[in-house]
Formats: C-alpha cells, sequence, structure tokens
C-alpha cells in the first residue's frame, strides 16, 4: 500500500549539500515528493539521485534567493507541478568570513539579509496560504546558534539568524489555528562544507547534517496536537579545542 505521504510535496530550499541534502533524503525516506531548491544543478542533480525519487516525484528548482523575484518563481514552480505544499524547509543561508562591521561590504550584507531572512519569509508567506486553505502543513525554518550567542565578526549573520528565531515564534502564534506547524532548528557547529578548515575544531565531535535533519524530521514526524516551536541541537562534547598554553 502506498505511503499516506506519496502524493505530499516537500520544499528544501539549499538542497544540493549539507543540512538541505541530508534533509531531503530524510523526506524521501518517508514518502515525501521533493522540490529541491539551490543555485548548482550538478549538486542537486546528486541530491535527486541518492533520494532514489523519480522525476515525477522529484522537481530541481535552479534559484537564487538572493534576487528579489526568487522565493516567488521557486514557489510559482513548485506549485505549478504538484499543485500543494506540504512541508517548507527553509534551509538556504549565506555566510562570508567572519568581518567587522566597519568592513562588511554592502554587497555581503545584503545578501545575508536577502537569503538568511527575506526569502524564507516570504515562502513562509506564500506557503502559510497555501497549506490554510489545504487545511493545514509544516514549516520548518533553520537558524543558527549564532542567533544566541555569536562571535566578532557575525554580527549580521547573527541578526538574521535571531530574526528568522523571532519570525518563527510570532508566525507560529498566527498559524496555529490553521493546524499549520512552525518551527524553527537552532544548531551548534554542523560539520559541513561552509565551515572551513579550522585547527581549533574538532570536526569529529560537531554535529553532523544528518543530526540536524533528524531534529526536523521530529517536527515533520510530531504528533496533530503538538508542535515544537523551537529545537536546539548541540554537539555533546564541546568542538572548540582549548588554545594552546
Amino acid at each position: 500500500m502506498p505511503s499516506p505521504e506519496a502524493n505530499r510535496l516537500a520544499i528544501v530550499t539549499g538542497a544540493g549539500r549539507g543540512i538541505g541534502r541530508a534533509v531531503a533524503l530524510a523526506l524521501a525516506r518517508e514518502g515525501y515528493s521533493l522540490c529541491i531548491a539551490a543555485r548548482t544543478r550538478a549538486e542537486l542533480e546528486q541530491t535527486r539521485k541518492l533520494s532514489e525519487l523519480p522525476a515525477k516525484r522529484s522537481l530541481i528548482v535552479l534559484v537564487d534567493l538572493a534576487d528579489p523575484d526568487g522565493p516567488e518563481n521557486l514557489f510559482d514552480a513548485a506549485m505549478e507541478c504538484f499543485g500543494r505544499i506540504d512541508v517548507l524547509v527553509n534551509n538556504a543561508g549565506f555566510a562570508p568570513p567572519r568581518t567587522p562591521l566597519h568592513r562588511l561590504s554592502p554587497a555581503d550584507q545584503d545578501r545575508m539579509l536577502a537569503v538568511n531572512l527575506r526569502a524564507p519569509i516570504a515562502l513562509a508567506r506564500m506557503a502559510a496560504g497555501r497549506m490554510a486553505d489545504q487545511g493545514g502543513g509544516t514549516i520548518v525554518n533553520i537558524a543558527s546558534a549564532a542567533a544566541r550567542t555569536t562571535s566578532a565578526g557575525e554580527s549580521v549573520y547573527a541578526a538574521t539568524k535571531a530574526g528568522l528565531v523571532a519570525f518563527t515564534r510570532a508566525s507560529f502564534a498566527e498559524l496555529r489555528e490553521h493546524e499549520i506547524k512552525v518551527s524553527v532548528i537552532v544548531p551548534g557547529l554542523v560539520d559541513t562544507p561552509l565551515i572551513p578548515p579550522n585547527k581549533r575544531l574538532d570536526r569529529a565531535l560537531m554535529l553532523s547534517a544528518e543530526d540536524v535533519a533528524a531534529a526536523v524530521m521530529q517536527v515533520v514526524k510530531s504528533p496533530p496536537h503538538v508542535c515544537p516551536v523551537e529545537i536546539a541541537v548541540e554537539p555533546q562534547r564541546n568542538p572548540l579545542r582549548s588554545r594552546p598554553a
């Protein structure tokens, strides 16, 4: 008997690698059809291959979410292909190398604001309208522990992630009566290509992308009367090595 999720769609942004790929694969294993979005086709093709979903149940959308029209173009493509949206995972993000605020370029500032905050809000707004008409759905935003505690050189990045946490809590309050779950995952250090080699980090102690995907699935698979609005996930042991004496 087909899974009840077989006719349900999940949109995952930043799905070409790392956390986004792990989330997409976890959703595919649960039987969801996928709309996977990123800027690099080869990476998305690999995600689709790993998902083992046929082309009719997996849509690749090349999109730059910093483009003002990017979120709407992505959502329209998904609706044209599948006609519904059951899960939205706002995972795509951008973080330049740590840079003091007074040296941060306007281009990097604007890209962080667009990709990390404006695009998730736009996609959540469009998804919420469709989910309300369908009778419910799930929106999961991927934030960062930088929303709580951050290092020098990450002021704008931290602000975007803190804004995403606040947006999640406010939109949950607005959408809960429409049977729409809204949750934010707040992970600590995750071993992905976005974090370059660093002698101070013990990568073996960091979270894996699959750990974050498991938190996403905790939301997706939660009972109808429960919404885990915020899930913080940290490595059990601190990956930051102490500086030599």
